[in-house]
């Protein structure tokens, strides 16, 4: 008969930073294990359940007993079961009774071909294993295997020492309502548990049936068991308590609070508004860090002084549980205020000779150093741009000086942020200040780019001095390694120059940042395999935006050094490919491709008396009659429009390889029809290698 399988550790308080990842794994290797073993039908729902101090999964229709196995068993090759005489061998009676099988005669064997031999097989039927054995098996290799992040060896009352990630206190085992005889570190199973460590008072509860266990918990323990369904509850309830204000709640966060507590309530805490003078993402973070609270803006993103709290205490009067909390975060923020006044005493540029004491590697210098390249660099890609050069080299000198700060060596993620405060605050231009913050612009995936001209300046510069420089030592990425992040800085600059729209070479950008390590010992010049890396990093990232691998191979293959068009080139091979002349074009292309590549002869110009065939006067003539067009809309950026006057010669292209011979015994011949052959290339490739549309 099947029914819902539940199992419970209940434990003392779990490491909240694994708890997610430890509930799924033990409700996985317990599900996974009875699937392997056939207790569980192809319907079965797992639902895993973990708490601050419990890891428990439930599953539904599973089988007492697993079905009964036909097996089919070889037993020995017939050249050695059978003696001379055709007889049974002693070799086969050993194997039969080895095998648990001594009364079986030569009549009960299969005879059946093993690969070139001949052998003998027995099938029977293996009878099902109760449940509570497989589950035994089972429980214990699910446990051995969990991804405990450090395993703490601990002694049971009865003096024996075990290890887990924390104390366990009570097994739980339920196949509908009956108790399964496991057992598992000293623990018997039973079908007891803890409630709420306060809410509950201390009692043990009874779980009558395991279709009834997070009901059961919820109502007399108060406990909800889900992970999703706690993270809900406080996602509701801080939006309920924020009102017409903004909850600041990131998923990591409300994934740890949520692992803290098992019978979450959401509290409001004020602090004085007096600290409100603190830059807010300084507030913000050690709120959200040190303290796990949720902040509140304004609907303009300004920070209020109230936040809110996660408490695992229900109470009708919760003013302790507030004031307490409220005077934990005073002090935080007292140092927050402490370190942003302490370091408007000094400007930033004041900073900028303790940047010498600063490695930055030890083979590419200090920070000052590194400094001078990236002030360097952004000075020559800004002149490129015409943009204001004073501006650039200002902005990429002072945009690693924030790091001497007290503020950014308590809470590195503000490095830059606090920066743009700073300069503010010292009186350098707008956009120099924002420099020191957009310049790690984009941090990540989908990250907004930086929005100033000088910003943007800088960002490409710091982000293609790191990756020249650490190319250079050696340092690039291997497998899934990438200490430096380089993918990520690589897909930066993609980003910014193809989202700006940047008119700069990729080439002149690499001589540039390779120029600014000019005497710099151990430097190998890494140029070409880093624009290989970056146009790599462009094919992931418009694969991402939708284009196929072949209409991305179709643009890249040529390795371009500007990629400011690339996404209007894509879109006008999308819309080639959509015309019914395409297949037919991009197939010839490719056959155009594959003879020029086998002819060694110097393709010179067509000429006209050459041409005998009439195909190939009419592919001539065409091709001169839209070469203007073409010209004239390739020149004023209308791919789409180049590759679809291009789709008039696809008649006359089939035409000439039907009719006609290109590789000719006469060599003036042949050689005509190569150039005209590649004088149809290089028209039909300008925008993209349509080549590599053919299927």
């Amino acid at each position: 008969m099947n029914q819902t399988l539940l199992v419970e550790l209940q434990t003392e308080e779990l490491p909240p930073k694994a708890l997610v990842k430890l509930g799924a794994a033990f409700a996985a290797g317990i599900a996974n294990g009875l699937k392997a073993r056939d207790f569980l039908d192809e319907d079965s729902v797992v639902t895993p359940y973990a708490t601050p101090r419990r890891l428990a999964v439930s599953i539904t229709k599973v089988r007492a007993t697993s079905p009964d196995k036909s097996i089919r068993e070889k037993v020995l090759p017939v050249s050695v079961a059978l003696d001379k005489d055709g007889n049974p061998s002693a070799p086969l009676a050993k194997k039969l009774a080895a095998l648990g099988f001594p009364g079986l005669r030569i009549a009960d064997l299969e005879r059946a071909q093993d690969g070139k031999a001949e052998s003998f097989f027995y099938t029977y039927t293996a009878p099902g294993s109760a449940l509570a054995g497989g589950l035994q098996d089972v429980l214990a290799d699910t446990v051995a295997k969990l991804p405990i992040p450090k395993v703490m060896s601990y002694q049971r009352p009865d003096g024996a020492t075990v290890q887990f990630v924390r104390p366990v206190h009570l097994l739980l085992a339920l196949f509908g309502e009956q108790v399964l005889p496991l057992t598992l570190l000293g623990l018997d199973a039973g079908r007891q548990t803890m409630g709420h460590r306060f809410l509950s008072h201390g009692q043990s509860i009874a779980i009558t049936h395991a279709d009834k266990y997070a009901s059961i918990l919820e109502t007399e323990g108060k406990v909800i068991a889900g992970a999703e369904a706690r993270k809900e509850s406080i996602r509701a309830q801080l939006l309920e308590k924020a009102g017409a204000d903004q909850v600041l709640m990131p998923e990591s966060l409300l994934d740890e609070v949520a692992a803290l507590v098992e019978w979450p309530i959401v509290y409001e805490c004020r602090f004085e508004d007096v600290f409100l003078s603190v830059p807010q993402e300084c507030l913000i973070l050690t709120m959200q860090t040190n303290q796990k609270y949720f902040a509140l803006t304004d609907k303009e993103g300004k920070l209020r002084s109230r936040f809110l709290i996660v408490s695992n205490i229900a109470t009708d009067d919760p003013q302790h549980i507030v004031g307490g909390n409220e005077r934990v975060v005073r002090p935080r923020l007292s140092d927050a205020k402490f370190f942003f006044e302490q370091d408007k005493k000094k400007t930033l540029e004041s900073r900028l000779p303790q940047l010498a004491n600063v490695v930055y590697h030890n083979k590419l210098g200090t920070q000052a150093e590194r400094t001078e390249r990236v002030t360097q660099l952004a000075s020559a890609i800004a002149k490129r741009l015409g943009y204001d050069v004073a501006l650039a080299e200002r902005g990429a000198r002072l945009a690693k000086a924030d790091l001497l700060t007290d503020m950014v060596g308590e809470f590195p993620e503000l490095q830059g942020i606090m920066g743009t405060y700073y300069a503010r605050h010292d009186g350098e231009p707008d956009e120099v200040a924002l420099a020191a913050s957009e310049h790690y612009q984009p941090r990540f995936a989908g990250d907004k780019l930086p929005s100033t001209n000088t910003g943007l300046v800088v960002a490409l510069a710091d982000k293609l001095e790191t990756l020249v420089g650490i190319w250079a030592i050696g340092l690039q990425p291997t497998g899934e390694k990438d200490p430096f992040a380089l993918r990520r800085h690589a897909l930066g600059v993609m980003r910014m120059l193809v989202e700006k729209r940047l008119p700069l070479s990729l080439s002149a950008l690499l001589a540039d940042a390779v120029g600014v390590f000019a005497g710099q010992a151990a430097f190998k010049d890494p140029t070409a395999e880093v624009k290989a890396f970056m146009l790599d990093r462009l094919r992931g990232m418009l694969r991402e935006r939708g284009f196929t691998p072949n209409e991305v191979e179709a643009v890249l293959a040529q390795n371009p050094d500007r990629v400011d068009d690339v996404v209007g080139r894509l879109e006008a091979v999308q819309a080639f490919a959509a015309l019914p002349e395409s297949a037919s074009l991009a197939a010839a292309n490719k056959r155009i491709t594959n003879i020029l590549k086998k002819t060694d002869a110097a393709i010179g110009t067509v000429s006209p008396d050459l041409l005998q065939e009439g195909a190939e006067r009419k592919l001539a003539a065409s091709i001169e009659r839209v070469r203007p067009e073409v010209d004239a809309a390739f020149a004023g950026g209308d791919f789409a429009g180049t590759l679809k006057t291009l789709a008039q010669l696809r008649d006359d292209v089939d035409g000439f390889f039907n009719d006609v011979m290109v590789m000719a015994e006469d060599e003036a011949l042949r050689n005509n029809r190569l150039a005209l052959l590649s004088s149809l290339h290089g028209m039909m490739n300008r925008v993209a290698d349509i080549s590599k549309l053919a299927a």
